[in-house]
């Protein structure tokens, strides 16, 4: 299985330092060198440079195969996906909803950074689904209240709204 990112997690993950989560849950992770790019290139949260993490594999994505369905994302976007097309076994992390409605489109396994909390709280790694996406929600992440609502159900976690 090879597991695919683009930039947001990274933010969002980094926002509250949990980016750790990424190698406890998928030992390596694959970006295309635009996402690289787009990490380096800064913001409101600093995301550790991608091509110094022993868990972070850059990859040059192939130019020779466009998608034209894939003409309104983002570069970011666009190249996690052209990536995790050449594998069979791809899982996409993704936040953006056109990109993961594409990433489904194409017949890719998609989840994002709320799939991610999930996973790393069903394997005792945080404490709370909850509180995680809401101190992200601090910094500016946008999730939506009620699929946060609805997984820390699934989780078992008590409605904190």
């Amino acid at each position: 299985m090879k597991v695919i990112s683009n930039t947001t997690p990274f933010i969002s993950l980094s926002s509250v330092n949990l980016l750790h989560l990424m190698p406890a849950i998928f030992d390596a992770v694959h970006v295309a060198a635009s996402v690289a790019e787009e990490c380096t290139e800064g913001g409101k949260i600093f995301v550790p440079d991608l091509t110094q993490l022993p868990w972070v594999t850059v990859q040059e994505v192939p130019n020779n195969k466009q998608l034209p369905a894939l003409f309104d994302l983002d570069r970011g976007e666009r190249d996690t996906l052209l990536l995790a097309a050449q594998f069979e076994d791809a899982i996409v992390l993704m936040d953006e909803k056109l990109g993961r409605n594409m990433a489904e489109y194409l017949g890719l396994r998609v989840t994002g950074t709320l799939g991610i909390l999930a996973k790393a709280k069903t394997l005792g790694l945080i404490p709370s689904f909850t509180q995680a996406a809401t101190d992200m929600r601090k910094q500016g992440i946008f999730f939506s209240t009620a699929l946060v609502t609805q997984i820390a159900a699934r989780l078992g976690e008590p409605n904190s709204h």
